[in-house]
């Protein structure tokens, strides 16, 4: 990746001198993205490859923010502007677009899939381009300009076994199935469920597969012959719904867990739909979106009125939580005068305690941790916006409150 990485960085196109380069705007220090009327973000999405349905719901959310956010004055008598892209989850198309995009933007409020900012983490340092990613491996801990919202997949999957121990009949001397994409994502969630069974007792079944594979017959069967007592997925919508599915036919009646990114509420209408509901749960870096909270309930209204057509999923809340935090950095820098990429990463700094109203407090002043350790547990339910009902409100395990992630 790293290679392919050198390998395109050649063909950066040129931004307009209007978006390149320091100066100042009566007063406040600008730089690359920004112009006299215009702050431009750029967004780096899957709206056509394995998060599809994921990376469409952040992108309208982001610019359903921004819209709001314009209509409302706009960031330093700027408005925002959001530039995207869709990879379709191709790492070849990942890093050209963000090759694309790197000169002409601000920062990044969107960068979808935790390998493709892996491969391009040296150059985001080096650029300086702020990235909050819509992916949560701990391995992008560390720089200064990648900042992970919410707990990394390492602490949402001991809080995931936590659940399991104590409210689904899993225990000490069990083996615990976990099934996983290779990479950034599964390998780092992967972690957690090792580090879990250390601290409780247990052994994991592992089975790595790749996001291509969409059928998880033979790992059903696996983890059946294995017998083990519950299964942690950290994966996709795609292998959700086979892994919940293929598990009900075969009546191997385990519950299931799965990380924030391995659900959709399409999967709820598919013949896995009464399988999810009974025996599967999702563990996320906040409350769902149709939670029962004021800003939840403005965010469905909001985002139903300006998408009539389109359904609300936790992409929603995740996009808009990105969004909103990055305009509060510019806010932020804006009253320092600095709204260069460097002003902006250190305006960052000091929200330690940022609350969107989705039940879990953020703390961005140290790029080494994870703004959360905590994890909401939500459960499957076709009667809720969404599709995802909270069933176990934020916290994090004791194993997760002791254990560090490492980037």
């Amino acid at each position: 990746m790293l290679a392919l990485a050198l390998a395109v960085a050649g063909c950066s196109s040129k931004a307009d001198d209007d978006n390149k380069g320091s100066g100042s705007e009566g007063g406040v220090k600008t730089g690359e993205g920004v112009s006299g009327r215009t702050i431009s973000l750029g967004a780096l999405t899957d709206m056509t490859g394995v998060y599809a349905t994921l990376g469409k719901s952040i992108t309208q959310a982001q610019r359903l923010y921004i819209k709001q956010v314009n209509a409302d004055g706009g960031v330093c008598g700027r408005k925002l502007s959001l530039v995207v892209r869709d990879h379709g989850y191709d790492p070849q198309k990942a890093v050209a677009a963000y090759t694309e995009l790197e000169p002409k933007v601000l920062g990044f409020p969107q960068f979808i899939g935790s390998p493709f900012v892996a491969a391009v983490e040296k150059r985001i340092t080096a650029d300086k381009a702020l990235v909050l990613p819509q992916a949560w491996s701990a391995n992008l801990l560390g720089s200064p300009y990648i900042r992970v919202i919410g707990s990394t997949y390492d602490y949402e999957t001991i809080n995931a076994i936590d659940f399991l121990m104590k409210e689904k009949g899993l225990k000490k001397g069990d083996k615990l199935g976990h099934v996983y994409f290779e990479g950034d994502y599964g390998e780092n969630a992967l972690k957690g469920s090792r580090h879990m069974a250390q601290e409780a007792g247990l052994t994991v079944v592992e089975q790595k597969i790749k996001p291509t594979d969409n059928d998880m017959t033979a790992q059903v069967a696996a983890l059946k012959k294995a017998g083990v007592k519950a299964v942690v997925l950290s994966a996709g919508p795609r292998q959700a719904a086979s892994l919940v599915g293929v598990a009900a036919a075969g009546k191997f009646d385990v519950p299931i867990i799965g990380n924030n990114s391995a659900f959709s509420p399409q999967l709820l209408a598919t013949q896995a739909g009464p399988a999810l509901t009974k025996n599967y749960w999702v563990a996320s870096p906040s409350l769902p979106v149709g939670a029962d909270t004021a800003d939840a309930k403005k965010l469905v209204k909001d985002y139903r009125t300006a998408y009539p057509k389109e359904s609300l999923d936790n992409g929603v809340v995740a996009g808009w939580t990105a969004a909103a935090v990055f305009t509060q950095a510019l806010k932020k820098a804006c009253q320092n005068k600095d709204l260069t990429r460097q002003g902006v990463d250190k305006a960052l700094l000091t929200l330690n305690a940022y609350d969107n109203g989705f039940g879990i407090k953020q703390d961005f002043s140290d790029p080494k941790a994870a703004s959360s350790r905590e994890s909401v547990i939500q459960q499957p339910d076709t009667s809720v916006t969404g599709g995802l009902k909270a069933v176990r409100e934020a916290g994090a395990a004791p194993e997760a409150r002791g254990y560090t992630a490492s980037g």
